[in-house]
């Protein structure tokens, strides 16, 4: 995902090469049109570089969104196909869609419908996984919306973005242990604190209080491994005793920087952590 404009702007073959060559040798695909072209270039990639794809992404259902994944209702066929064409049995769902976030019933809905597609994909040799947020520890009646997401789709497994789930308040560690069996994928970035900006003290200084603390509560970034406050150091050595097959490097927003700088220095922290073995 973090790479999408250097896909536009230099290909999916150049683009996974430059990744290679920064010590790569695993890519989610996300975000990125799978057209013909694209697919064929992935796979070239793939073959000359020696590199995995560990997973493809997907929509449920088909929202009308430029730009986005194909969604299963519409393109069922053609999502087996890519993954077929690039040796992929992982595919994932990169969020709750909007509408379903709006209380528990229309998560159920969601529920559903991707709880049927992934028993589909199951007879194709695929599993099907999901990718957290923070919303998804909601609780209702007691209850985080990730564990009713468990529970009505036993066919699902999870993608965990730890970074979201730090950001929801839960344990990174505490939540591999919890879904360790229905856990291949992981997304790893860490999670900083900003500064707070220059118009927040202007509002202060106007004795716009409440302004200022909608500056103030809202500083936390996506940041570069080693650039945060998590401690991936015992995160990923839990990830390795757990057997989770992928750790992947992501960053939402990178606030002006190069997507490849970020990555040479998410890269580079972890090598100073120890696990440039994983690479």
């Amino acid at each position: 995902m973090m790479l999408k404009d250097k896909f536009e702007e230099l290909g999916a073959y150049e683009t996974l090469k430059k990744v290679s060559e920064l010590g790569y040798s695993a890519v989610e695909i996300s975000q990125i049109p799978m057209t013909e072209e694209n697919v064929q270039e992935i796979k070239r990639a793939k073959e000359d570089f020696g590199m995995e794809i560990a997973s493809l992404s997907c929509n449920v259902i088909d929202e009308g969104v430029p730009g986005g994944n194909d969604a299963l209702d519409t393109k069922f066929d053609k999502i087996v196909k890519d993954c077929k064409t690039l040796d992929v049995d992982l595919l994932r769902i990169g969020m709750l869609p909007f509408k379903n976030m709006k209380n528990k019933e229309t998560a159920l809905e969601f529920c559903r419908e991707a709880n049927k597609y992934a028993k589909q994909l199951k007879e194709e040799g695929i599993r099907l996984f999901y990718h957290n947020h923070h919303v998804e520890f909601r609780r209702y009646e007691g209850k985080f919306l990730l564990d009713i997401i468990a529970e009505e789709c036993p066919d699902l497994d999870f993608e965990f973005d730890l970074h979201w789930v730090q950001r929801g308040g839960a344990s990174p560690i505490s939540i591999l242990e919890q879904y360790a069996d229905r856990t291949d994928l992981v997304h790893i970035k860490d999670y900083r604190i900003g500064e707070i900006p220059d118009e927040a003290f202007e509002a202060l200084e106007a004795e716009d209080v409440e302004t200022f603390y909608g500056y103030f509560t809202n500083i936390v970034e996506f940041a570069e491994i080693g650039q945060g406050s998590m401690d991936y150091k015992a995160i990923i050595d839990k990830a390795v005793e757990l057997n989770i097959s992928y750790l992947l490097v992501e960053q939402d927003m990178l606030y002006g920087r190069d997507p490849f700088d970020c990555l040479a220095d998410s890269r580079d922290a972890l090598y100073d952590l120890g696990f440039k073995d994983l690479f």
